[in-house]
């Protein structure tokens, strides 16, 4: 640490990386040329590197190209910083990773009552369906489905879905409402496509005890978005999760065929770097995630 110079002689290599001149340098900095040509020195001295070829025009040697950029970089985290610390007055910022599914459909509907019993936390929202690496990633915390084995991370189980045919009122008014599980075989069924950890109508009507050698498939989808919207378009019947369709089974939207219990295979679970679950604000957003997980399980029995 004894090497790092003060910032304004740091940001006075960072703009004369900039430039091409002193002269121009100085302008932006609103310094004369000649103190910002006795900054760039003194660095050079402190050092011991030569940063700039001097001549009719600046040009960086190899030493000033590979710091350049790391100083433009730690300049450009300072003002991000400054900016988020002033933006948030006083709060403290959660910055919480999951998917896009998961964050549209269960997580927002539930947020504003986790600002309402702590309007201290802000929640920043990153949705990806990437597994995270917290040691690169900006993420202080995951919302992540899978089957629980996340070395070297805290982990806590949230919750399990049940996996279910829906479809829409005006659908089954138009193609009739099947008896049996078996009646589905005649029906457009809606995909989600890819994701080996989602069980697909092959499974589910597996463990109904369909045998099925070939399916009506309609259109697959690449989210389990898209498939509950082509859903509630009437275009065909989806398999859902019941953690997607709670709104939509709640106000008649959407309809969910036979009472069949089929837990998913994966579940969600809360993850964090180990030793940081402790922290206050990450503590309270556990707690009211746990709670709020245990009782949407109560209710997808």
């Amino acid at each position: 640490m004894r090497d790092l110079p003060p910032t304004a002689t740091l940001r006075a290599f960072e703009v004369a990386t900039r430039h091409t001149t002193f002269t121009s340098a100085a302008e932006e900095l609103f310094i004369t040329q000649s103190a910002v040509s006795h900054q760039l020195k003194k660095l050079e001295d402190s050092w011991g590197l030569q940063l700039f070829q001097r001549g009719k025009t600046l040009s960086l040697t190899p030493a000033g190209a590979a710091l350049a950029p790391l100083v433009r970089e730690f300049f450009s985290k300072l003002e991000t910083t400054l900016a988020d610390l002033r933006e948030q007055k006083g709060r403290v910022r959660l910055r919480v990773s999951t998917t896009y599914s998961f964050a549209l459909k269960w997580l927002l509907p539930r947020l504003p009552e986790l600002a309402r019993l702590h309007p201290e936390i802000l929640v920043s929202l990153e949705s990806t369906d990437k597994a995270i690496n917290f040691a690169s990633a900006d993420s202080d915390v995951a919302i992540r489905f899978g089957h629980g084995n996340y070395a070297a991370l805290h982990t806590e189980f949230m919750f399990r879905e049940q996996l279910f045919p829906v479809a829409s009122p005006a659908f089954l008014a138009g193609f009739g409402i099947p008896a049996e599980p078996a009646e589905l075989l005649r029906f457009p069924l809606l995909t989600r496509d890819g994701a080996d950890l989602v069980p697909k109508w092959d499974a589910w009507f597996k463990q109904v005890g369909v045998n099925t050698d070939v399916l009506h498939e309609s259109v697959r989808f690449a989210d389990t978005n898209m498939t509950i919207e082509a859903a509630l378009l009437g275009q065909g019947i989806a398999l859902a999760r019941s953690g997607h369709v709670e709104k939509e089974i709640h106000d008649g939207s959407l309809v969910r065929l036979f009472d069949v219990v089929f837990p998913s295979p994966a579940a969600y679970y809360f993850v964090c770097p180990e030793g940081i679950e402790t922290q206050p604000h990450i503590l309270k957003f556990r707690n009211w995630l746990l709670a709020e997980s245990q009782q949407a399980q109560r209710s997808y029995r």
